[in-house]
């Protein structure tokens, strides 16, 4: 999924296939459970007559005839059990989630799924190893990157996305705490629909509102989709050929680097301090050599980084867990979801549809306990206080959050782990 703000996205790629069905799991808001009869028929009508006056200002500006709005508006039902609602009247209550993006790296790489995927990956290569040479002539990206997100969106195609598209947006818009996206997104939707670009009953979504097998936003498949088996419509529903090269173009169109690779697994010496990580504290491949920093495995580095200018240090654990060199690729994978562990899940499936990798990664993920996203919030805001950076608080344990933890420890005089644990939970919220 891409173009959202990072808690959604994050939030999209573990729950957004079809999970609606889980909302108890998915932190549901109490206020839906709260309300009372009465009070979901005057929210309703509140909902109702809102979109009504939403769509139809928006209609002339996209080209939207009286008809169509009317056929959305028959068919839009509020969902007032989705996450992250801030309903009329009621203070929100955030709910406490435990998403494996926010705890222990290594329950992001399960192995017996990055078999599974990698398996259906190398049987698809050759499927469709013509298509995917055009689409690399084309878009200059491989064909295994691209195979890998597919599998991560929807599993190859696989997933039913069974909500009303409209529905999740335009509630989003009336009652999330991000209205001016979604009111830009469902505008977006209602586009797509005026346009012919997708018809009505094809706008089926997650509950976060993103659509088709690669799970663009509206304002990303307008921007990104395309038809490549030039059949007149850029179908990321159901045709293959569209799908992949959607994927393709939107990582172009964000920078991809012809031929080269996203990354390798590397051991970092106890010298090299775990905060020089991050897309901001680039090198040359050579400095990080002089370093002491090699691939794990032995190998040389791949010849193409050689020309270029910055590699960056990627520690998605900080000291608890596999270390990385990536080019800027990886970062260009972080386009389509903003969380480390996507990215590179994405580029180690790759390598292993690719064939240049057979196993896990050589370094073994530390146990460093469930913390909840309400937790690594918490640190983040005693560290900002003490004039670290650590790129916002939103319970996200991001490079900037890693890094400043390790400046922290060395502070107190730890060794640094720049990672989020318990203890340095006690340490700085003190409960």
């Amino acid at each position: 999924m891409v173009a959202m703000p990072r808690v959604l996205a994050v939030l999209a790629k573990l729950f957004g296939l079809a999970m609606l069905a889980l909302s108890d799991m998915a932190g549901t808001p109490v206020l839906a459970r709260e309300l009372t009869a009465a009070e979901r028929q005057r929210l309703d009508a509140r909902f109702h007559q809102w979109l009504a006056q939403e769509l139809r200002g928006k209609a002339r500006q996209v080209g939207a005839s009286p008809r169509l709005v009317d056929h959305i508006l028959q068919r839009v039902k509020p969902q007032w059990r989705l996450p992250d609602l801030a309903l009329p009247g009621r203070p929100f209550i955030p709910p406490q989630q435990r998403q494996a993006e926010f705890s222990a790296p290594a329950r992001y790489f399960r192995e017996r799924s990055l078999q599974i995927h990698a398996r259906t990956g190398r049987r698809l290569a050759r499927r469709h190893a013509a298509l995917l040479r055009r689409i690399e002539q084309r878009y200059g990206v491989p064909g295994e990157i691209v195979l890998a997100i597919w599998a991560r969106e929807s599993n190859f195609g696989r997933v039913k996305i069974a909500q009303d598209a409209f529905s999740i947006l335009a509630t989003q818009a009336f009652a999330g705490r991000r209205k001016a996206y979604f009111r830009q997104e469902l505008a977006a939707a209602l586009r797509m629909v005026a346009s012919g670009a997708a018809r009505l009953d094809d706008m089926k979504s997650s509950w976060a509102g993103v659509l088709g097998q690669p799970q663009f936003m509206p304002t990303v498949f307008l921007k990104h989709a395309v038809d490549f088996n030039g059949d007149g419509r850029r179908d990321i529903w159901r045709s293959v050929p569209d799908v992949l090269a959607s994927i393709a173009n939107h990582l172009k169109q964000h920078g991809w680097r012809r031929g080269v690779r996203w990354g390798v697994e590397v051991r970092v010496p106890v010298t090299v301090g775990c905060h020089l990580e991050g897309p901001d504290q680039g090198q040359p491949l050579a400095v990080w050599r002089r370093m002491g920093i090699a691939r794990i495995d032995g190998r040389p580095f791949p010849p193409s980084w050689r020309r270029q200018k910055e590699i960056y240090l990627l520690m998605p654990a900080g000291r608890y867990g596999a270390a990385f060199l990536v080019s800027a690729n990886f970062y260009v994978l972080k386009e389509y979801n903003m969380s480390d562990l996507y990215a590179l899940f994405v580029g180690h499936l790759g390598d292993r549809i690719a064939g240049r990798a057979v196993g896990p990664f050589q370094a073994r993920w530390g146990k460093v306990g469930h913390l909840l996203r309400a937790d690594v919030a918490c640190m983040q805001a005693r560290l900002e206080k003490m004039g670290h950076d650590v790129g916002g608080v939103d319970g996200l344990p991001g490079f900037r959050t890693r890094r400043s933890i390790g400046r922290h420890e060395q502070a107190l005089g730890l060794r640094p782990s720049c990672f989020p644990t318990e203890k340095l939970r006690k340490l700085l919220c003190g409960r």
